[in-house]
């Protein structure tokens, strides 16, 4: 068609519409998994669509949702090697021509891969602390209150 794209944006579209497709079908599940009552529920009180997304469909759709996103998140970090395969530099190519300016290969690998493992450690942290603070509580009983025969 002669449509050319540079490199960068090409990557960027390529992973853009590959993790979306995927995180789509998250969304599309997590909506889905509302009960069926919950929707009728809200329409008969007579619940605008906003206010039924916002009160209603969301609370309940979103915290199944975010470890599939989570691993998405973090799963991106292992595609964007897959860049180099059309000439976009990112980490490992960076180190990689570093090393081929030095001969020294064992010190720039071994710096890429700290950083990669540090920012998905932390990006698994985080996420989870969010899906923590999205997960439903516990009801804890104090024992005074149960009956023992």
């Amino acid at each position: 068609f002669g449509i050319r794209f540079p490199a960068l944006a090409t990557g960027i579209l390529c992973l853009g519409l590959h993790i979306g497709a995927d995180i789509a079908e998250v969304y599309r599940a997590g909506i889905d998994g509302v009960a069926r009552g919950q929707w009728e529920a809200a329409l008969a009180i007579g619940l605008k669509p906003l206010p039924l997304w916002l009160k209603v469909i969301l609370p309940q759709a979103l915290p199944p949702m975010i470890p599939p996103l989570g691993n998405y998140l973090i799963g991106l970090f292992k595609e964007t090697p897959l860049l180099a395969a059309i000439t976009v530099v990112d980490l490992f190519g960076a180190a990689n021509n570093v090393a081929g300016l030095t001969y020294r290969y064992n010190e720039p690998y071994i710096a890429v891969t700290v950083i990669l493992l540090s920012v998905s450690v932390m990006a698994a942290y985080f996420v989870r602390k969010f899906e923590r603070s999205f997960s439903p509580r516990v009801l804890k009983v104090p024992r005074s209150l149960i009956n023992h025969p």
